[in-house]
């Protein structure tokens, strides 16, 4: 490898390379360094048809040299053409050295993916740079940003203010620009944490918070998304802790049923298809014993009294044919039906979450709303209990 002097007036910039970014302070730091003991390192050029040279790597070094007011500079001459080859050359060397930044990495891999003079593979990088492909999609993940967060992305992970690491940002990179980039740059001013930002970020995600609400949200400092958060996280875990309670309760009921229809069939006795007792502790319903007949009579009343309010939808008002075991599930199913429809006439309850996070008591209404979300998923058990019910009777009369 030769090494010889070139005069600084005959070398020109690449204006390509990868790396573009040079910090004032470093680049004083530099210069003093070659004052006291000269250039260390030679930088890389290539003659040009012309006669000048370019410079594959080692602009820094080079601008420090032409502030220094130095004649030449020690440079190794390469002969390569190859515009890949060269750039790739490049990205190697700049990886090597510090405060290259996550960004002009990212636009490095960019170019060679999708340039038309590279159009080069993820899998050819990572072989040709020694880098995971896992690690150069990371990277490219950082261009979704906006301009003004790409400026506060900075190397390693120490967090500080107005500046962004590659960690806080990637829980949010997958997030719409609308929330991505407000949620990046409050990330910065906060100071906030990766795992923070994970929380916020799953905040975001969840498809039971209306737009809405998500678009208020965005006005909270990190401390009150955070709080936000935290609310959410109780409610959900309620109502998943009372969903499983219902469906103990409803798995229950079903063996007892079972059990019930296997005595009744021993002692050649009729089956009433009937929901078996479930009754509940606290606030939830229930349905109570009865009589068969006394059921049978409440049923066809609420029927008839749903079936005068439509248009002749769904079921008719005459019972069906088949005996009272059929029309007494069929009744039950058409008074759940109902009951189901009045609930959920009065909106989704995912726009309830809104009024939850900005109630002045968010704890009572939290509750309200999952008693609501508890009503109809019992609903939905029983429904599921008379249809079953119903299609056997319906066989049996058959």
């Amino acid at each position: 490898m030769n090494i010889i002097p070139i005069e600084m007036e005959l070398i020109d910039e690449d204006k390509d390379q990868p790396r573009y970014q040079f910090q004032e302070e470093a680049l004083q730091e530099l210069m003093n360094s070659i004052q006291e003991i000269g250039l260390l390192s030679p930088i890389k050029v290539r003659k040009l048809d012309n006669g000048r040279y370019k410079i594959i790597y080692g602009n820094r070094r080079y601008k420090a040299s032409k502030l220094l007011g130095l004649p030449t500079i020690p440079c190794i001459v390469s002969s390569a053409t190859d515009e890949m080859e060269i750039y790739l050359e490049q990205i190697a060397e700049n990886l090597t050295r510090e405060n290259f930044s996550p960004i002009e990495e990212a636009e490095a891999f960019n170019k060679l993916l999708n340039d038309p003079k590279f159009r080069s593979s993820v899998k050819f990088l990572s072989a040709k740079l020694g880098k995971p492909e896992s690690y150069i999609k990371n990277k490219c993940d950082l261009l979704v940003f906006s301009n003004a967060v790409k400026k506060l992305i900075v190397s390693g992970t120490e967090i500080r203010k107005d500046r962004l690491t590659e960690e806080q940002l990637m829980p949010l990179k997958s997030l719409p620009m609308e929330y991505r980039d407000t949620l990046a740059l409050t990330a910065a001013r906060d100071e906030l944490p990766v795992s923070d930002i994970r929380k916020i970020a799953k905040l975001f995600k969840d498809k039971s918070i209306s737009e809405a609400t998500k678009d208020k949200l965005l006005l909270k400092s990190g401390s009150g998304l955070l709080e936000t958060w935290s609310t959410f996280e109780q409610n959900r875990k309620e109502k998943a802790r009372k969903a499983e309670e219902q469906a103990e309760r409803v798995r229950e009921a079903e063996e007892q049923a079972k059990l019930t229809e296997r005595h009744a069939a021993a002692a050649g006795q009729p089956v009433e298809a009937v929901p078996p007792n479930t009754r509940t502790s606290g606030d939830a319903r229930c349905v109570t014993d009865q009589s068969t007949e006394g059921r049978a009579a409440s049923l066809t009343n609420g029927l008839t009294e749903h079936n005068s309010h439509t248009s002749g939808a769904g079921m008719q008002q005459s019972a069906p044919t088949g005996g009272s075991q059929q029309w007494e599930a069929a009744a039950m199913l058409a008074e759940l039906q109902a009951m189901r429809s009045t609930i959920s006439g009065h909106g989704a309850l995912s726009d309830t979450y809104a009024s939850v996070l900005h109630a002045s008591a968010p704890t009572d209404q939290g509750v309200l709303n999952l008693e609501a979300e508890q009503y109809v998923m019992e609903l939905e058990l029983l429904l599921g209990v008379w249809k079953k019910a119903l299609a056997k009777a319906t066989n049996e009369q058959g």
